[in-house]
């Protein structure tokens, strides 16, 4: 029996190479878009071309698409970019979809879980939608946008929260802590450290998104994320424990946020009921995998 096709778009990204081979693993044959045909299964396709995009999926017909490509830098520089990439490039990828003869089993799109803005206590899928800044607005835009298409598309969203490791950009709050614990840099600037997050690993939320192609009923958006909050300056002392390196925290007043979201953590219940207990390396675990690598 033939193995399944996924379209994996964002295949070059941080989450999208764990994703390619979390995919493989389970058995699937993956093949995935990036901004280069970079390595075996990945080929060159803009998604914010869209011709581009239907002449790809007319030669490919997926049986399944985990769509990740998307411009996820909350402090990116070029709002046209971010609505560009993650409204439009998602929109022409769902219409060029609509549009096969051979329609997907499941499409997962990654929002996240930035829409919520702050709300305090566990958020749960039902929580309304406050985004701060223009990505979480994009992402509420694509949102909306999908539900266009879900009598058309059998459309599943996640809204990941905070998750790293191994290859995440030093851009990004986490690998830019343990960087400079590994170097031992004897200070750190950073922006507001009395912040609580649900920081997850890379690895729990990939696994998940596999489990979800099989078990996740069209329609249902579901949360990825630990329902544990961990504050940055606990990060700093976890770091200082594993590295045995003290550094100096500075408060650098451009790196604070001026509608910084103070409480963030997500309610896993709907997708525990669903997939069962959620794979988990604890937020220790993925602090120490990334000093050590």
């Amino acid at each position: 029996m033939t193995s399944p096709v996924v379209l994996l778009t964002g295949a070059q990204g941080f989450t999208g190479r764990y994703m390619k081979a979390a995919l493989e693993a389970a058995g699937y044959r993956v093949h995935g878009w990036g901004n280069e045909a970079r390595g075996p299964g990945v080929e060159a396709v803009d998604i914010t071309d869209r011709p581009a995009v239907f002449e790809a999926l007319s030669r490919l017909r997926p049986d399944y698409v985990v769509h990740l490509a998307a411009i996820s830098f909350v402090a990116h520089g070029d709002a046209a970019a971010i609505y560009n990439v993650n409204v439009l490039g998602t929109r022409n990828l769902l219409e060029g979809l609509a549009q096969l003869e051979h329609r997907p089993t499941q499409v997962l799109l990654a929002s996240s879980a930035n829409v919520y803005g702050e709300t305090a206590g566990a958020i749960a899928e039902s929580a309304p939608f406050h985004p701060q800044n223009d990505y979480a607005v994009s992402k509420v835009a694509m949102e909306y946008m999908a539900r266009l298409w879900h009598r058309r598309l059998p459309i599943v969203i996640v809204r990941p929260f905070n998750y790293t490791g191994v290859g995440q950009d030093e851009n990004f709050l986490l690998p830019k802590i343990v960087a400079h614990f590994r170097r031992r840099e004897p200070v750190i600037e950073l922006g507001n450290i009395d912040v609580w997050r649900d920081f997850n690993d890379v690895r729990n939320v990939v696994e998940i998104y596999v489990r979800l192609l099989s078990h996740a009923a069209p329609g249902e958006t579901y949360n990825v994320c630990t329902g544990k909050e961990t504050s940055v300056r606990e990060v700093i002392a976890s770091m200082e424990a594993i590295s045995g390196h003290a550094i100096e925290v500075k408060v650098n007043p451009a790196f604070v946020r001026s509608h910084e979201i103070a409480h963030l953590h997500g309610s896993d219940a709907r997708l525990e009921g669903l997939i069962g207990k959620l794979p988990r390396f604890d937020l220790l675990d993925t602090l120490r995998w990334m000093y050590e690598s």
